[in-house]
């Protein structure tokens, strides 16, 4: 059974007497439903190296290009430009957890450490200090106090509580409304047996957010803001907890508070997709296009798979002028999109993204089916009759895609109107006789 996780890289380099480490780790499971865990364990090494002065840590995201996928050392090396690899395998077993790590040198291949680890899974995060100090031991970094107080600290003394909450972030990250539902589910699982769980209390906080900007639920954007408080209230320094404030004044339109707040958290981790993906929505609203494209794209470059990113900057860089790079983002969203349908096919969202993307691309017929395929994954997705009205608008049905916007707007967030007024996708609409008849519902 496929077991493994390879890390693309860990580079290491002197420039001006000063040592250069790019580590990249992408550890996964030989069981995909426990893949949420052994991501998590992934992800929660790399980010205890990034705080290391002394070594360049290769982003998280860049490394998950390379899983699932045999690499070849000498060529890892060589395309990220690193001087060491780690590789290895994470397994859940009962109670258990079961870990092989091996420190490779890049450019000859040979082995600089290896070691195996049968644990007790309430030690994981003893067992990821033990892996972080033994690479950074074998590559001779002396750590700072601050820092070897960094590594030490761990997100939640309850190991429930963690897998809740990495269960959680796998669902918010699939971007359907029953997905929102489940994630939030999780992440209240976790504050339950962790009150001071941070990271969870950001986690609901996004899910309440987009529950309330997508699907106009019934939520208290006031609770949205105190969650955020609460979380940044446990732990200051959290990038995730100041990205989810910033989206919760962005709702509450307050928006030079949430502009620092992004930047706060792009401060805090420069690779944090969230950050990234927020700030750029909270651009777009205001209309400041230019600084919503630089930021899409940016979102869209930490997270190789994400697709969303990419389909809506497709309106940006129309709206701008910029067709090249328009009709380039349209190629790379659509085909990221037709890979999340092939693995969630139940998600209607990357098939109404994607029809938008594949409307942009020329592509009338096949954008057709992914459209009608989203209706019929979900009639009632209010963000689904959006984007297929936005298709319809670029096809030319422009009564079809008003009578889609008269049927959803009277029920419609804010953000979605403030949508409406600079969606490109929709400017064949502005000079129908009937397109009057949907200003009105803008308030």
């Amino acid at each position: 059974p496929r077991s493994g996780y390879a890390l693309p890289g860990v580079s290491c380099a002197r420039h001006s007497g000063r040592l250069l480490l790019r580590p990249v780790a992408c550890f996964y499971s030989a069981v995909d439903k426990q893949e949420y865990f052994s991501d998590g364990i992934t992800e929660d090494i790399i980010t205890d190296l990034s705080k290391i002065s002394g070594l360049f840590v290769v982003a998280r995201n860049t490394a998950y290009t390379y899983k699932n996928k045999p690499v070849k050392v000498q060529e890892v090396s060589r395309d990220l430009r690193v001087g060491y690899i780690l590789e290895g395998s994470v397994r859940r077993v009962g109670s258990r957890v079961r870990v092989t790590a091996q420190l490779v040198e890049g450019k000859g291949g040979g082995h600089l450490w290896a070691d195996r680890y049968d644990w007790d899974l309430t030690e994981i995060f003893a067992l990821q200090d033990e892996i972080t100090h033994t690479i950074v031991d074998h590559l001779k970094v002396k750590l700072l106090p601050e820092e070897k107080k960094d590594i030490g600290r761990v997100p939640t003394g309850n190991f429930e509580a963690y897998a809740y909450y990495l269960r959680g972030r796998q669902f918010l990250h699939w971007h359907s409304k029953s997905h929102y539902v489940l994630a939030k589910r999780m992440f209240a699982m976790a504050v339950k047996l962790d009150p001071l769980y941070a990271r969870a209390y950001a986690g609901i906080a996004d899910c309440d957010s987009f529950l309330f900007l997508h699907y106009n639920a019934d939520v208290s954007i006031d609770g949205i803001l105190a969650t955020s408080a609460k979380a940044l209230d446990l732990e200051s320094g959290l990038a995730e907890a100041h990205a989810s404030l910033g989206l919760a004044l962005s709702l509450r339109e307050r928006h030079s508070e949430a502009m620092a707040e992004f930047d706060q958290a792009i401060a805090l981790d420069p690779d944090l997709f969230e950050a990234h993906y927020f700030y750029a929505r909270a651009c777009f609203t205001q209309g400041k296009l230019d600084e919503a494209a630089r930021l899409f794209q940016r979102a869209a470059d930490i997270k190789p798979d994400d697709y969303q990113s990419l389909l809506v900057l497709i309106n940006v860089l129309r709206s701008l002028g910029r067709e090249q790079e328009m009709n380039a983002a349209a190629r790379e969203g659509v085909a990221r999109a037709e890979r999340e349908l092939m693995m969630r096919p139940e998600n209607p969202r990357p098939a109404y993204l994607g029809a938008v993307g594949l409307a942009a691309l020329g592509e009338l017929d096949r954008a057709k089916e992914w459209a009608v395929r989203a209706l019929a994954i979900d009639p009632d997705d209010r963000l689904a009759k959006y984007n297929v009205a936005c298709f319809y608008s670029l096809q030319g049905e422009p009564d079809r895609a008003i009578d889609l916007l008269i049927e959803l707007l009277p029920g419609a967030t804010h953000e979605t109107k403030r949508w409406v007024k600079y969606d490109s996708d929709l400017d064949p609409l502005r000079n129908h006789p009937r397109f009057p008849m949907v200003l009105e519902l803008l308030g």
